[in-house]
């Protein structure tokens, strides 16, 4: 399944019969299991339905973080980053790719 931005922001958790997606480094996966912390209301409810990289290596909340660039990031937010893919590689299904 391949995604753009706009499609993706449908999968935010806010409709209970789609899934909740989040993608990362451009590959989208499905957090409807983790809907507690991804879902409205959940402490990370700002990345559903978003590619959230950026933000995830900056350890970042800001709307304006919530984004797929990493330009700029230092090799320690690279790291982070990595981390937090392989948690989510290996909690949560890769259900496809966000396209331009």
């Amino acid at each position: 399944m391949e995604l753009t931005l706009q499609q993706l922001k449908q999968y935010d958790g806010t409709d209970p019969s789609k899934p909740l997606y989040v993608a990362v480094k451009g590959r989208i996966f499905d957090m409807t299991s983790g809907k507690s912390f991804y879902g409205p209301g959940g402490p990370y409810s700002m990345f559903a339905g978003k590619e959230a990289s950026r933000a995830l290596a900056k350890m970042s909340k800001n709307e304006e973080d919530v984004i797929a660039s990493l330009d700029g990031l230092t090799d320690k937010e690279m790291g982070v980053l990595d981390d937090w893919e392989k948690k989510f590689e290996a909690k949560y299904p890769i259900v496809g790719t966000v396209s331009n």
